[in-house]
């Protein structure tokens, strides 16, 4: 049998891992839940993605390169001529505010995944150094930048866990604190 000429077939695997994981969480990603949802046969998962860390890579990759991701969307908040804090507190707003928060949570679990993972470390390392590394730009020092990083990614964490509603002014005394 003559093979199937499939140039598109690994993008369409890495799509849907990400579906995958939107959907399902770490948890559910396998090698034959991704063939399902591409619509492939299990062995072209396999042919192009030895391991699952494999294919988390190339899906953590993507989502961090994707423009609607999180951290490109920072810059657009940054940057419109407003304070740091009101600029971050809109963006968390923002992500509070929507109704669908899956594309946060996906990021969150893939990024979370490179904890028990030492093949993501890397790239989820290399996502906080770009993040502080923007923020930098805007405060007195790397450190802040640092902290700030660091309690954005706990202010998500506890409203994606908790489903609590978003507290402006908590959330901009915070950021205020930190920013000096």
């Amino acid at each position: 049998m003559a093979r199937r000429y499939d140039p598109d077939r690994r993008q369409r695997i890495v799509d849907a891992a990400i579906r995958v994981v939107s959907e399902h969480g770490i948890d559910g990603l396998s090698h034959r839940s991704v063939a399902a949802a591409a619509d492939v046969p299990l062995g072209s998962t396999t042919y192009h993605f030895a391991t699952l860390d494999d294919l988390l890579i190339a899906a953590l990759r993507q989502v961090n390169s994707d423009p609607a991701s999180f951290l490109a969307s920072w810059e657009h908040y940054l940057e419109s001529g407003q304070s740091l804090v009101d600029g971050l507190v809109r963006l968390l707003e923002d992500c509070a505010a929507t109704d669908d928060r899956s594309h946060v949570r996906l990021e969150y679990d893939l990024y979370l995944a490179a904890l028990r993972r030492d093949r993501l470390q890397p790239i989820a390392a290399a996502c906080l150094d770009e993040m502080v590394e923007l923020l930098a730009r805007y405060t007195k020092d790397d450190a802040t930048a640092r902290t700030l990083v660091a309690l954005i990614d706990g202010l998500l964490l506890q409203l994606l866990l908790t489903g609590r509603p978003f507290d402006r002014a908590e959330v901009r005394a915070a950021l205020a604190r930190v920013v000096g």
